[in-house]
């Protein structure tokens, strides 16, 4: 270990003396009087790095796919756009894992109209979780969180990543990304429930551990008529985290139309029809409701039409983590888990 990962400047709490604490080491030893002690903060955080896999060549043949991945990127994009730099990074990400076991005691909503009714339900569920968030700026690359679901860890080599490419150092709050690991874990219980109304939610973490996670990531920018865009790619499994393309003006075009036709569809004819069907109607006022709904909806779609095409000149990609399923469990068998884990 080189003398650029140990910290010097901490002192003993028992006698005073100045000790040299390991990069990542939990538990130091005082060399004066042998006094034992936890490492609490970021040099108490252990230190992670994914394996790279995807090697230049395959990046940026992942980043053509992707320029024809979508109707709504230029047709000619991946033809005319010119290759500018490729270069690999490591990206710092606090990560947490946990185990959340959950309670939630509610009822749920059964049946319809005059035969709505809501019976008591309890919720029991385990599943473990993957948290994590970028520790430094990442405007330039617009990748907030990775996938680190199911991905190998190596030790913390910084000689090897600093050879392989460019390597970004923490500088977020450790405290704050804690916290916002907690509210996470909290907030997955109520959530997943799926109860119309709740009256009481436990939840217990275990297992829990916190680390700090390098992940590669490939940067490739490239120019299009004059204009710059830019894409990131995992460097793990090759595949697209966020990426910027020329919008398909065709495809623009017809949203545009196609989305202010059936909006006025929906808003101003099926309100129309409706009324003039239902003119006899003993239900009137329920009539004035569907009308009012389907004029919001129409309104709505020819609103989402014109931000397509407004907005569409430029074509933006972004991955976001998809909501893991959750494994329900008997309470015997929960109850089982959590005093194995006691």
């Amino acid at each position: 270990m080189s003398e650029s990962d140990v910290t010097l400047g901490l002192n003993c709490p028992k006698c005073g003396g100045m000790i040299r604490i390991p990069e990542g080491q939990r538990l130091v030893i005082c060399p004066y009087c042998q006094q034992r002690s936890i490492v609490r903060g970021e040099r108490g955080v252990l230190r992670y790095q994914v394996p790279v896999q995807i090697d230049r060549s395959k990046a940026e043949r992942m980043l053509e796919q992707f320029l024809r991945s979508s109707v709504a990127i230029a047709r000619n994009a991946s033809r005319q756009a010119k290759l500018e730099e490729s270069l690999l990074v490591f990206l710092p990400f606090f990560t947490s894992w946990g185990r959340v076991l959950g309670w939630v005691f509610g009822q749920k909503q059964v049946g319809s109209g005059d035969k709505k009714r809501y019976e008591p339900r309890e919720v029991q569920f385990v599943q473990d979780t993957t948290w994590n968030t970028a520790a430094c700026d990442v405007g330039e690359f617009g990748v907030e969180s990775v996938p680190l679901e199911d991905k190998p860890y190596d030790p913390y080599d910084d000689d090897e990543i600093h050879r392989l490419g460019m390597v970004f150092e923490p500088v977020g709050s450790l405290s704050e990304a804690l916290q916002r690991a907690e509210e996470q874990f909290q907030a997955q219980v109520p959530d997943k429930a799926r109860l119309d109304r709740i009256s009481q939610v436990f939840v217990r973490i275990v297992r829990r551990r916190f680390g700090l996670v390098f992940y590669p990531l490939w940067i490739l920018r490239y120019l299009y008529r004059g204009r710059a865009y830019q894409v990131a790619i995992d460097g793990h499994s090759g595949q697209i985290l966020y990426g910027k393309a020329p919008g398909n003006t065709v495809y623009r075009a017809a949203v545009l139309v196609g989305g202010m036709a059936l909006g006025a569809l929906i808003a101003f004819d099926i309100p129309t029809l409706l009324l003039y069907f239902g003119r006899n109607s003993d239900d009137l006022d329920g009539l004035l409701v569907l009308s009012g709904i389907a004029l919001l909806a129409g309104l709505s779609a020819m609103y989402a039409a014109y931000r397509a095409f407004r907005y569409g000149e430029e074509y933006e990609y972004r991955w976001k983590k998809r909501v893991s399923s959750v494994d329900f469990i008997p309470q015997q068998l929960l109850m089982s888990f959590t005093e194995a884990q006691e």
